[in-house]
């Protein structure tokens, strides 16, 4: 009988995780002994530093990604009887933020090569009912916005990147969150910087971010410090809102990450290089393609497996060796609700079925060793080659 051979590694690194030092910790007890825990000046200080780290003019604090994207269609008055196109291949939020509005998701594709939403589909799936494209920066590559600006400027639509994974890339020289007309983001524990949980949205639109701010807040104009300083008690509900605010806590949690995130952004860069080299011209798979004129934000590192080998077979092999590998993502109109309530089945994006059966995710955040690349790169080529 053959003697199993030894796991590459005795621990699971898995495929993210969050980095969080004494600079954080102290930022947060700050809070903590102060007067303000939530609606305080720490909420103004982190939309500062961020609109300005992404070059918009705008940034809205909230309480998560998801209610990122809700506020977002709430601020382009997505309603009943409104078409949202969004992307196959993402996260559910993308598509349930514009049923929350009593919208309709239509699906587009995505390209082969990247798994980014294809402009091309996009413009297709286009009829009389379309209000906005939600472009998705999966894994953290933006998208090509060039060519979707100038579909939602022919059309009269509105463009929302859903740059969660993108925190810190670029495009042509412009920083994620200045590429479209409202830009959302995830403060997730294994996105590129953390509050615990939260959100952002960016734009240049000073109505809009006013909107947003007033929707976080149970559609309320005002919040409990501006009345502090106003002197006043009075307040008036203007619209129907949410509960969605991000507090002091988180704020300066996001605050003091921000700071150290070009340096987390070069590192996960620097680990996808090695995979690149590493993975470059392997006979069962290889690394999704790049586009050019980005800094690709790596959140995740994706590699499609060729046809004919076996993608479940593969992901156990890998989680036997120690290696937390993960799968982004099934696509959304398969999803039992998405099937049942809106009628979408197999068939609708024929690229992102293929591609969803055929993609792992790996390791890859900032406080990985070179050790632990090395793990990976021992093991991937175990299972593979």
């Amino acid at each position: 009988m053959t003697k199993p051979s030894t796991p590459v590694r005795s621990t699971v690194l898995p495929y993210g995780r969050q980095s969080v030092d004494e600079d954080d910790i102290a930022a947060v007890v700050e809070v903590l002994r102060s007067d303000w825990l939530t609606t305080g000046p720490k909420v103004e200080e982190f939309e500062r530093a961020f609109a300005a780290f992404t070059g918009a003019k705008h940034a809205v604090a909230i309480a998560n990604g998801t209610a990122a994207l809700h506020a977002a269609m709430a601020a382009l008055e997505i309603g009943p009887g409104d078409e949202v196109i969004v992307p196959a291949i993402t996260f559910v939020a993308t598509a349930n933020c514009v049923l929350y509005q009593g919208g309709k998701p239509i699906f587009a594709d995505v390209e082969a090569d990247t798994l980014l939403i294809d402009p091309a589909d996009v413009e297709r799936k286009i009829t009389p009912r379309t209000k906005a494209v939600i472009a998705v920066d999966f894994a953290g590559q933006p998208c090509n916005y060039e060519a979707l600006r100038a579909i939602a400027q022919r059309h009269g639509l509105a463009l929302v990147a859903d740059a969660c994974h993108a925190l810190g890339g670029s495009a042509q020289g412009r920083p994620v969150g200045s590429l479209a007309d409202l830009s959302t983001f995830s403060l997730h524990p294994v996105k590129p910087i953390t509050s615990g949980e939260g959100g952002v949205i960016t734009t240049d639109d000073e109505a809009k971010a006013t909107a947003m701010r007033v929707f976080r807040s149970h559609g309320i104009s005002s919040d409990f410090r501006q009345r502090e300083k106003q002197g006043s008690w009075a307040y008036e509900m203007s619209s129907l809102g949410y509960n969605y605010r991000l507090c002091d806590i988180q704020c300066a949690l996001a605050t003091s990450q921000l700071r150290k995130l070009p340096v987390w952004v070069a590192r996960r860069q620097e680990i996808a290089r090695r995979y690149d080299t590493a993975f470059t011209g392997k006979a069962s798979f290889q690394p999704l393609a790049t586009r050019p004129g980005v800094s690709h934000g790596y959140h995740l590192y994706v590699i499609h497996l060729r046809p004919g080998v076996d993608r479940a077979a593969t992901f156990k092999a890998l989680r036997a060796e120690g290696i937390g590998v993960n799968v982004h993502y099934a696509p959304v109109h398969l999803h039992p609700y998405y099937r049942e309530n809106l009628g979408t089945g197999p068939g609708l994006c024929p690229v992102a079925e293929k591609a969803s059966a055929e993609i792992i995710t790996l390791p890859l955040f900032p406080r990985m060793s070179d050790a632990d690349v090395e793990d990976v790169i021992a093991a991937v080529n175990r299972v593979l080659e």
